[in-house]
């Protein structure tokens, strides 16, 4: 599979993905304002955490060792059916744990507004939520990219349907199922999709559960569960304090922000996803290693750095065509927003080999440092620069981790 026809094939979940995702902001924004954003935002982060515990944090895993099996049966079989009951079970068990959490959780995330049966709706429908990212993990290993896009394109539309009709009658609580749902019902599709897919047997489900097999999965299981949770832990953390000094609609600008960013980078994350894991997992020789990761970086930085000056010049027009006018006032914060995404991406194209490569130790310590460094940098620079503050320390944040990444993999990238 070439980086090419990856990011062909991702560029398409990315324009369907993002206007779909742009145009449910739009009417988020439009019947909601800048605090139905910020709930929103903290909605989704705690289904991020949420989810990661209810598969049990084996996507990576999955994803890496389909690619690194390919062509053995036997242990494929050993794989799926090991990942399937991995996350039934840790789903039937978080599911639980929401039901009966969800006043408390619902305090907490949405800073003491009643929205208890979104929760309780979530604890539910979190093993079908499950199950559909397992698939798509499965299909990401398989190098199946046109059906992982189809699966991808159909669930972007499915959540816009929700998030328009839904935000439309019921407002801030509507966008609230909608997140909830749209995933949910997109599993059955997946599961369409993968059975008539020519590999496909009930046989590769089927099998007893194996020790060693979810032994190995546990190796990814802590990288993961330490990224997915840190990163929107630390947001949620972040987003409570902004509102607490500045206001919720300051939040709301914040997540604006954030919506524009994840937007447009979703190109490139797809691509690493769907490309950099599977490929840097078959390669073992430093050579090898060291011209895919510059193949890449001839690709990628070009296309993030154009990106973020077109965005930059176009941001008044941007922010009244995505939003609405009461949200100009998130103009200040594009230029460090923009320049953080740039380390961020930079960083990540050597960040992945961490994760190919089972780097389980400096992994997780980077994951923790660099999520509490970005809440520490957060509550300074908000106190000295106000709402400009939080996206300063990003910039200063993923410039850090950047450098850092640098001195970890120096060997392989300036290696004579």
């Amino acid at each position: 599979m070439k980086l090419v026809k990856t990011t062909i094939f991702s560029a398409i979940i990315t324009f369907i993905r993002t206007a779909s995702g742009f145009v449910a902001g739009k009417i988020v924004a439009l019947f909601t304002g800048p605090s139905g954003v910020a709930l929103i935002g903290q909605f989704n982060n705690f289904i991020t955490i949420v989810l990661t515990f209810a598969n049990g944090a084996i996507n990576t895993g999955v994803v890496k060792y389909t690619a690194e099996y390919e062509g053995d049966e036997n242990r494929l079989k050993q794989l799926f059916s090991t990942s399937l009951k991995i996350s039934v079970y840790c789903s039937a068990v978080f599911g639980s744990v929401l039901l009966l959490t969800a006043p408390w959780c619902a305090k907490w995330i949405f800073d003491g507004r009643v929205y208890v049966n979104p929760v309780r709706v979530l604890g539910v429908t979190i093993i079908l939520y499950s199950l559909n990212t397992l698939l798509i993990s499965i299909l990401n290993g398989r190098k199946q990219i046109s059906t992982y896009t189809v699966v991808n394109t159909v669930g972007s539309l499915v959540a816009l349907l929700f998030t328009v009709s839904l935000v439309y009658f019921f407002k801030i609580e509507g966008a609230l199922y909608a997140l909830v749902l749209s995933q949910s019902i997109v599993f059955f599709v997946t599961v369409g999709m993968i059975v008539k897919s020519d590999w496909f047997s009930w046989s590769y489900f089927n099998r007893v559960f194996d020790k060693g097999m979810a032994i190995k999965l546990s190796k990814y299981s802590l990288m993961t569960l330490v990224s997915s949770i840190t990163g929107p832990l630390s947001q949620i953390f972040l987003r409570n304090m902004v509102i607490s000094k500045l206001g919720i609609d300051s939040a709301g600008y914040w997540q604006a922000m954030m919506r524009i960013s994840d937007g447009y980078l979703l190109l490139i994350t797809t691509s690493l996803l769907t490309y950099y894991l599977p490929k840097l997992s078959g390669l073992h020789s430093r050579e090898e290693l060291r011209h895919e990761i510059f193949f890449g970086y001839k690709i990628i930085v070009p296309v993030v750095l154009a990106s973020c000056m077109v965005i930059y010049f176009l941001r008044y027009i941007i922010v009244r065509v995505l939003f609405t006018k009461a949200f100009l006032p998130m103009e200040t914060l594009f230029f460090w927003q923009l320049l953080g995404d740039f380390f961020k991406i930079t960083a990540y194209v050597l960040a992945f080999l961490m994760l190919a490569k089972s780097m389980t130790r400096i992994y997780i310590l980077t994951e923790v440092m660099f999520s509490a460094g970005y809440v520490l940098l957060g509550y300074l620079c908000v106190d000295y620069f106000k709402l400009s503050g939080i996206t300063i320390a990003f910039a200063a944040n993923y410039f850090i981790y950047l450098l850092v990444m640098l001195v970890i993999f120096r060997r392989l990238i300036f290696a004579k």
